[in-house]
């Protein structure tokens, strides 16, 4: 892919999967048959992808899982922990949780973000060491919009309110596209006018710069969940009547300048994602065709991977709006990437190797993530890598690690 197709707004042609293996630790291009690597997978999910110049080992991709723990912000040690045994147990992308990029942008304040200069050296000693161990490093940025000003999910989001600021938590006023609360009982947020659009266009603009300081080489742009970039697409949260509301082009339209404005400041040899809700919460508006319309334009603009969630428009946790069986949410990934032409990510009760090995086979994806499935294993990709037959599967797995193992293998094999 030349540079000059993968400009920021320039048309993206959707890049061919590879099977050559080819990856180093931190996704950088390296010959083949380093310890720790994979040398000919028989698998796809096995497989390493290539997107623009950035190679992953695999398919698999932890999915962003928001901790709750973040002070003012910042990552701590639980972040550290939490996030490098994925890289150790073999997974190919690494996300960080949903990541502010204002201080006001934040569901909780116990939600990360990355809105100081103070950050980046938390969260650099978290890249460099996803990085060492064969991960790439990849954050979700996001801004919560009307669902700002919060407490932690136990308590099933409720709204903060006077009372709390005794407790050092006091609330803040949400924004969003109209003034609309998203439940009865949450604050109705301010409409951002033209000055508070270029505000968070300017936020946006200097967390993805602080991501790449960072020494992130995937941003996944959150537009999903009932969140501001997803209020301004839906007719439920979004009823403006200027250039910002009404049709769906309109609707779109500050989404994609949010798009435009953090992949002009991503460099353009790494890739950029974006989280979709593929359909509305319970009685929501927003459809499959809008979704495929959205990531048709997603691409034209710069977007290398959709990735296809579903829900949250209303109430607190309402995400869902079909029933959650295994892989509920891969049809929709399955029609974006072939109608939009645009790479797709797969996630939502995605638990076995061979179901996951499926999705991939078909062709309904390009990537598999997981979440709560990687809380219970976080060795999920090592023990994928043997349930599918690589001969070589322990090598899923840090050098260090691997040859133990193969030792511990070899006296199994004598007794």
């Amino acid at each position: 892919m030349s540079d000059a197709a993968t400009g920021a707004g320039a048309p993206l042609p959707a890049p061919e999967p590879t099977h050559d293996r080819g990856s180093s630790p931190g996704g950088q291009a390296a010959e083949p048959g380093l310890p720790g690597q994979l040398i000919a997978p028989r698998s796809l999910l096995l497989s390493p992808l290539r997107m623009r110049r950035l190679f992953t080992r695999n398919r698999t991709v932890v999915s962003p899982m928001c901790q709750y723990s973040s002070v003012e912000g910042g990552p701590s040690d639980w972040h550290l922990v939490h996030l490098g045994k994925f890289a150790l147990g073999g997974a190919g992308i690494v996300f960080t949780e949903e990541t502010a990029v204002e201080a006001n942008a934040r569901k909780t304040h116990a939600c990360a973000g990355i809105y100081s200069d103070r950050h980046r050296p938390m969260y650099r000693r978290i890249t460099d060491f996803l990085r060492t161990h064969g991960a790439v490093a990849a954050i979700q940025l996001g801004h919560s919009g009307r669902k700002a000003a919060s407490g932690p999910p136990w308590t099933l989001f409720q709204p903060l309110t006077e009372a709390d600021r005794t407790r050092g938590l006091p609330p803040w006023k949400p924004v969003g596209p109209s003034a609309i609360a998203h439940r009865a009982e949450a604050q109705t947020p301010l409409v951002l006018d033209r000055a508070g659009m270029d505000r968070v266009l300017e936020a946006w603009r200097d967390a993805a710069q602080r991501a790449l300081e960072c020494g992130f080489d995937i941003v996944e742009v959150h537009g999903a969940h009932g969140y501001l970039i997803h209020q301004f697409l839906s007719p439920l949260a979004n009823q403006r009547t200027d250039e910002y509301g009404g049709s769906l082009e309109n609707r779109m339209r500050f989404p994609l300048q949010i798009v435009d404005t953090v992949r002009a400041v991503w460099p353009k040899d790494k890739p950029l994602f974006f989280r979709v809700s593929a359909l509305d919460g319970d009685g929501g508006v927003w459809d499959l065709d809008d979704t495929v319309t959205l990531a048709r334009a997603l691409r034209e603009h710069g977007v290398d991977v959709v990735t296809c969630s579903s829900g949250g428009i209303n109430g607190p946790l309402n995400m869902a709006i079909v029933p959650r069986t295994p892989g509920y949410q891969v049809p929709y990934a399955a029609r974006v990437k072939r109608e939009a032409g645009v790479l797709s990510c797969a996630v939502g009760l995605i638990t076995e190797p061979a179901q996951a090995e499926a999705v991939l086979q078909a062709g309904d994806a390009d990537l598999i993530a997981l979440a709560r499935e990687l809380l219970y294993n976080p060795n999920w990709p090592v023990h994928a890598a043997r349930a599918l037959g690589e001969p070589d599967y322990l090598d899923t797995l840090p050098p260090d690690y691997a040859w133990w193992l193969k030792r511990r293998e070899k006296v199994r094999e004598i007794s």
